[in-house]
Formats: structure tokens, C-alpha cells, sequence
């Protein structure tokens, strides 16, 4: 049976109307229906009455009385779509391919790979659902950032992850990511080489350019190449770490003067910089593209769909997916 639900707003969310959100969160559910919940005072806001037309503000608690399933939003995942279902239930929506050795996820934006201090969820802890008959989970093999949507891939089994973390480690995958930075990089295709170090800020690990022989200090290569641009404003690059530190992609858009849009550790600007509008303020970098050595022989290769924040950009700037593919 359906209960209440309370909701969190996103920061992505902020300034909708609260009709506006029903519409995106539960679009089966009619207006004149909508309505009747308002004025009855089914539907609150931070425990207050509200109208179809109350402006929301991220951190506020929206109280949804019991509605029909199918009036939910059953489209991309999102921090929201995903805080009231089962574990099992994300986990098949993120699904893109399964096999007796191998699962691939295409993994949401906000979603964190692993545990960590505020971390609450994370798809560690969700593949306790999936465990097998033997009793075995299934076992992370590389990471992803938290704010970083796209292509993982899990082992699952034990000799499974071993061949995939082995891999990864020999560098034998390809892996293509998508990102929109600022500006247009020069030239249009090239590498970034540079060693990278660790450091603890207020806000967590974050990663600088070092120099070679510097305490900690690991190379880091990636590759990119313009896939199209937006006048001399933006670029969506296709990159590629060849090799897997931490941040790498992040860091490197950065150090050559080209941020991806919404990174809150590496975007810097001046003052007069404005972030455009019709954008969301969220990291802009997709893991597109896996190919890798399958333990029992050939390969895996795996594409996943950009999230619903970046697919909202490209509409933007009439960024073709075909053409990144091509």
C-alpha cells in the first residue's frame, strides 16, 4: 500500500514552481487532481500549506500523500527518483548489460561508488541485493567520482575480478569520456602530461599538478579532441585518461585553462564570468564508453546515455549524440 513520502528539493531545482516540480516528479498526476491535494492540505511544504504556484528553494521538504505508481516519473534516474526505491529496483534501471562474469551500470550523477564521511548510499552497499546463490556480492573494479555519470563495470565473481581489475591495471581498456568545458582548447586534438599529487583541503581531497619527483607524485596522460563547440564559449571534448588517477580528467580540462562546467573543485573564473543559462550548475563529465577484455574471451563493449542534466545542455546548444559516436 502507498504511504506519505517526504521529499527533499535538489539543489538543481531551485526557483521551480511547485506545480512545475509535480509535473517533472509525477506526470501522471493531473492538475485538477494536484489541486484538490493543495487545498485540502495533502501536499505541504516544510510542513505549511502551499499553492501551484509556491517558488521551492533546495533543502525544502515536500510531503506527498499516497498517489497512484503510475503517475511517478519513471524516466532517468536522478538523487531523487532514486531516494524511495529498493536497492534492487536502481540497480536494474542503471542496468546495461549482464552476464555469468560481468555486470555494466550506467551510473547516475550523484551517486557515489563507494562509502565515505556523508555518504549515505553508495552502489557498494546496493550490490548486497544482487548477491548471488553462493552468497557472493558483486565487486566493484574501478571507480567513478561521485558527481561523474556513466559506464562501470562490476565483476561478478571472484576470478572475474580479478581478470577486470588486472585490465585495468595494464591499462588494456579504452575508456572515452564526454565533457563540455570552457572555451575552445588549442590545438584541437592533443595530450595532457603532468604529474599529479593529493592534498587535504576543507573540502575534501583534491588533487594539483606537481612536479616529477615530488613526494607522492604520480604521471597522469589523457588525451582529447574537440568533438564540436559553441562559438569561441564552450567546447565538448571527447577525452581519454590513459591513465586512472584521481580527478585526472577534472584536473587536466582545468590545467590547460579549459574547466568542465560545474566542477566545484577545479572551475575557476573571474567575477564576471556567468554560468549560462538554461544549464544546470552540475559536473558536466560522462563516462560514454568502455571497451574492455572479457575474462572468458572477446570484449565488453559498452556505451551509456548522458544523464538528464547534460542531455538538457546538448538540446541547449544543438549538440548531436551521433556525432561524439561517429
Amino acid at each position: 500500500m502507498a504511504s506519505v513520502e517526504q521529499i527533499t528539493v535538489e539543489p538543481d531545482e531551485a526557483g521551480l514552481r511547485l506545480d512545475r516540480w509535480f509535473k517533472l516528479h509525477y506526470p501522471g498526476l493531473g492538475f485538477g487532481h494536484l489541486q484538490k491535494l493543495l487545498r485540502s492540505g495533502q501536499v505541504r511544504v516544510d510542513g505549511g500549506r502551499a499553492k501551484s504556484d509556491t517558488r521551492i528553494a533546495p533543502g525544502q521538504v515536500i510531503r506527498i500523500p499516497p498517489i497512484d505508481s503510475d503517475a511517478k516519473a519513471s524516466g532517468p534516474l536522478t538523487a531523487n527518483t532514486m531516494r524511495n526505491r529498493q536497492d534492487d529496483d536502481v540497480l536494474a534501471q542503471m542496468l546495461l548489460h549482464q552476464d555469468d562474469k560481468v555486470i555494466v551500470f550506467n551510473k547516475p550523477a550523484g551517486l557515489a561508488v563507494q562509502g565515505g564521511s556523508g555518504v549515505a548510499r553508495h552502489v557498494d552497499q546496493m550490490l548486497e541485493a544482487w548477491r548471488n546463490k553462493k552468497g557472493e556480492k558483486p565487486r566493484l573494479v574501478h571507480r567513478l567520482d561521485r558527481d561523474t555519470s556513466g559506464v562501470l563495470v562490476v565483476a561478478k565473481t571472484r576470478g572475474a575480478a580479478v581478470a577486470l581489475t588486472k585490465a585495468f591495471r595494464e591499462r588494456d581498456t579504452k575508456k572515452t569520456y564526454w565533457a563540455l568545458v570552457k572555451g575552445v582548447p588549442n590545438p584541437r586534438e592533443g595530450r595532457i602530461s603532468t604529474y599529479l599529487v593529493k592534498e587535504q583541503t576543507p573540502d575534501g581531497d583534491r588533487m594539483r599538478v606537481a612536479k616529477h619527483g615530488d613526494e607522492g607524485a604520480d604521471h597522469a596522460l589523457s588525451h582529447y579532441r574537440i568533438i564540436d563547440q559553441v562559438g569561441q564559449q564552450f567546447t565538448w571534448l571527447e577525452m581519454e585518461p590513459y591513465t586512472g588517477r584521481t580527478h585526472q580528467l577534472r584536473v587536466h580540462a582545468a590545467h590547460i585553462g579549459h574547466p568542465i562546467l560545474g566542477d566545484p573543485k577545479y572551475f575557476e573564473h573571474d567575477t564576471n564570468w556567468e554560468f549560462p543559462g538554461g544549464v544546470q550548475k552540475r559536473l558536466h563529465l560522462h563516462a560514454r564508453r568502455i571497451v574492455i577484455p572479457h575474462p572468458d574471451g572477446g570484449v565488453v563493449d559498452q556505451s551509456a546515455p548522458l544523464p538528464p542534466h547534460m542531455v538538457q545542455t546538448w538540446n541547449l546548444f544543438g549538440f548531436d549524440e551521433a556525432e561524439g559516436d561517429a
